[in-house]
C-alpha cells in the first residue's frame, strides 16, 4: 500500500489495518515453515506495510505530521 493511501486513514484505520497485517504476517510465516509460499515476497511487502504504518503513527506522536482526523457528521 502506498503511503499517500496510508496517510488518508484515521488513526484507528490504520492501528486496524496493522494489526490485519501483522495476523496476516504471522500466517504466511506459518505457512512458509510447513511448504514453499505461492508468493513468497508478500512477506517483505507486508514487513514494509507495517513499518510504513508505524512510522506514521510516530510522526503523529511527535507532532512532525497529524493524522487525519476523522471528520464527524452530524447536528
Amino acid at each position: 500500500m502506498k503511503v499517500s493511501e496510508l496517510r488518508t486513514m484515521t488513526k484507528d484505520e490504520l492501528i486496524h489495518h496493522r494489526d490485519q497485517l501483522v495476523e496476516e504476517w504471522f500466517n504466511l510465516r506459518m505457512q512458509s515453515a510447513i511448504k514453499p509460499l505461492d508468493n513468497p515476497k508478500r512477506i517483505r511487502q507486508i514487513r514494509k506495510d507495517i513499518a510504513r504504518i508505524n512510522t506514521i503513527l510516530h510522526e503523529d506522536e511527535l507532532g512532525i505530521r497529524k493524522i487525519v482526523a476523522e471528520t464527524e457528521t452530524g447536528t
